[in-house]
């Protein structure tokens, strides 16, 4: 499962925010409760590529991720350019 972070506008009052979830859901405004906005933008978030004490890690959201990314070290890179790289590779699947 991919983890994402929305972006959302909402219809009613045009409050502005971002909440993290598993999918591209439709989200409640935090402002004046309006339902089921829908996210004008979403970042893919299920890769993380994060420096690490003279290194870079790749860390990915798990299939079974819900309500947290709860990302896991997939891989431990010399360079942030080989690490988007080995990224790269699994978006292409």
């Amino acid at each position: 499962m991919a983890w994402f972070a929305n972006h959302y506008e909402c219809y009613r009052c045009s409050e502005h925010w971002i909440d993290e979830w598993s999918c591209m859901c439709d989200d409640e405004c935090p402002n004046c409760g309006a339902r089921h906005a829908t996210p004008v933008e979403s970042e893919d978030l299920t890769f993380q590529v994060v420096a690490d004490t003279g290194a870079f890690v790749v860390l990915k959201s798990p299939g079974d991720a819900e309500y947290r990314p709860d990302y896991e070290e997939i891989g431990r890179f010399a360079s942030e350019e080989l690490a988007k790289q080995f990224v790269a590779q699994f978006e292409r699947l």
